[in-house]
């Protein structure tokens, strides 16, 4: 496993390198279920996102955080025993001074070295629902360059269909996060492509068990500010997914309910 340490906008990521062979096979099996999210991405009309916390559900950060009706600031990540819950959505950025250490996966995308095992063990159970092949992890972490580079080019396509600069921003948001408020940038979110679409049935049902969640399923939209996507998922640990599956819950109300508890 090979090391160094990378300099982000700031932030001081240090990345492993773990090496995986066979890469290019596992690409080519998950080009089908790559060109089925792309058609999903360009032909479902998606619901403008709220642009305020919607009424009960007010900005918060940290499990341990007050909730108020300004964001709080979780601090660095790993600061507390809750680093997997720090909240990142349309009202709470990233932690300022934020650090995360990176590894790398099969197909080459980052993540937090925290969430790799679970992660990995994930992915492999996960073939049971995916013709017995491996789904791949196609977006991980992001950079804040990187982040901001999707959300502009996101509107410059906008404003080439004609829309203005005003329209052109908003329709943007509705597909990428503002940069600075994306879990990508956390490094324990995860975009899955499988070699078909029963994969994502298959983690909706047992992505728990391993800590992650379904992050914005489509009944929790005005929740949590971002539209259903099928192939997102985050790592909040298996006390909190087993929890959230069972309750039905979206992280915003997760953290809200334990707040209240406390």
């Amino acid at each position: 496993m090979n090391e160094r340490t990378i300099s982000t906008g700031g932030r001081r990521v240090q990345r492993r390198t773990r090496r995986r062979r066979h890469i290019g096979g596992i690409l080519l099996m998950l080009l089908p279920a790559a060109a089925l999210i792309g058609a999903l991405h360009a032909a479902s009309p998606r619901p403008a996102p709220p642009t305020s916390p919607p009424a009960g559900h007010l900005p918060v950060t940290a499990a341990d955080a007050v909730l108020s009706e300004e964001p709080q600031d979780a601090g660095p990540a790993g600061a507390d025993t809750d680093w997997y819950l720090t909240l990142v959505n349309r009202w709470n950025p990233i932690p300022e001074h934020y650090e995360v250490n990176l590894v790398e996966t099969a197909g080459g995308e980052l993540v937090d070295e925290r969430i790799y095992e679970p992660l990995m063990e994930m992915l492999e159970a996960a073939k049971e629902g995916n013709w017995n092949q491996l789904p791949l992890v196609v977006s991980g972490y992001r950079t804040q360059e990187e982040q901001q580079r999707l959300y502009d080019d996101r509107i410059a396509k906008y404003r080439g269909q004609g829309f203005s600069e005003s329209e052109a921003k908003e329709m943007a948001e509705q597909w990428v996060a503002v940069p600075g408020h994306s879990e990508h940038q956390l490094g324990f979110a995860v975009d899955i492509n499988g070699a078909t679409y029963d994969v994502y049935l298959w983690l909706q049902e047992n992505s728990y068990k391993y800590g992650f969640i379904f992050r914005y399923p489509g009944n929790r939209t005005e929740i949590t500010g971002t539209a259903e996507e099928v192939w997102h998922y985050r790592y909040v640990g298996v006390e909190a997914a087993t929890e959230m599956y069972e309750k039905g819950l979206c992280l915003e109300e997760y953290l809200a309910e334990r707040q209240g508890e406390e």
